[in-house]
């Protein structure tokens, strides 16, 4: 049986690159800092929309906080397949514009729960 590792396909020498290219640890480190902030805003977000501004919770806030949560799950499918690599490259950036609504969406929220005027 052939060995794998020594295969070429076709190029100057072994060939062992990824197929989108490699992921740097710069790379690695933004969308764990860019994905742990989303995160912990959303994660608030929802905690306030049951907690402010009395227990118990307006229907209206749940709603809001819902309606995160749902723009959150589309979000995490398109991460999952970027991270498979069923997406190319150029799908991260509709990634993080996604992730961006999704913490001004929480920003909203939040000034609404809080009765900011």
């Amino acid at each position: 049986m052939d060995d794998f590792t020594s295969r070429t396909y076709g190029t100057s020498g072994l060939d062992n690159r990824p197929l989108f290219g490699e992921t740097s640890a710069r790379d690695r480190i933004i969308n764990l800092a860019v994905g742990g902030f989303t995160s912990l805003i959303v994660l608030v977000t929802v905690i306030s929309s049951f907690v402010f501004p009395t227990l118990p919770p307006r229907p209206l806030n749940v709603f809001f906080a819902v309606c995160i949560l749902l723009a959150c799950g589309s979000t995490i499918v398109l991460i999952f397949w970027y991270r498979q690599g069923d997406l190319e490259p150029k799908f991260r950036n509709l990634i993080y514009y996604k992730l961006a609504s999704i913490v001004l969406l929480c920003l909203c929220a939040n000034l609404y729960f809080h009765d900011v005027k």
